[in-house]
């Protein structure tokens, strides 16, 4: 039985976009069973009813509170009997009814190399910053926001005339590689996840999962 994946999002669908063409390549084990956004308007639902995977919206204003959506929200996903929540660039905090009900198969991709710039705006909190490389970060989600255990992250260099959207940009490609990678390594079984993230091997090109991505050469 295929690895069962639903994946929400908010926006245009980019990283769904990369897990359905790795998964149609073959590089990403599991299928999609199920796209869900907070929001209509989302750019996502249109490559989803392109590719043929089935989609729903569960909006915050239909609901009189943030516990009710919640609620709602997980039953819709449950709806699909995924085996692991992919949350590709979706806007909302999932709450506890939600991550009772998924525990420990809730993942996350963040734009920036936690624990540090955690929460909105990581790319903007590297250039604040001063620092020379930041990335993204591939974690189970929890109570916390950006808390939960890393499973594997990737390294960007930030360049003397970046500014927020030429890092971001360059960010979201890194995602687009590693983000899938980490969906096959935990559809066959090389990550299993929990309080603590266990891997049992390497990835099938030899290079374990938490090893940099440097997109643009070395520091």
């Amino acid at each position: 039985m295929s690895f069962r994946l639903a994946v929400l999002i908010s926006g245009k669908g980019s990283n769904l976009r990369a897990i359905q063409e790795a998964i149609e390549r073959g590089t990403c084990a599991g299928s999609i069973v199920a796209v869900i956004s907070d929001r209509a308007s989302a750019q996502g639902l249109t490559f989803a009813a392109e590719h043929g995977l089935p989609s729903s919206v569960v909006s915050v204003r239909d609901y009189p509170d943030r516990s009710a959506w919640d609620a709602a929200l997980a039953a819709k996903v449950a709806d699909f009997m995924p085996d692991l929540v992919v949350l590709a660039g979706f806007m909302r905090v999932v709450g506890a009814a939600f991550l009772d009900r998924f525990a420990h198969r809730v993942i996350n991709v963040h734009p920036a190399l936690l624990p540090l710039f955690p929460g909105t705006n990581g790319p903007e909190q590297a250039l604040a910053a001063g620092v020379r490389v930041t990335g993204c970060t591939v974690h189970v989600v929890d109570a916390g926001v950006d808390t939960g255990p890393i499973i594997a992250q990737a390294v960007v260099r930030v360049l003397p005339d970046d500014t927020n959207d030429t890092l971001h940009e360059r960010i979201q490609h890194a995602e687009h590689q590693l983000f899938p990678r980490v969906v096959d390594a935990i559809a066959r079984g090389v990550v299993t996840l929990g309080a603590q993230v266990r891997m049992s091997g390497a990835s099938d090109d030899g290079t374990i999962l938490f090893a940099p991505l440097f997109r643009d050469g070395p520091t």
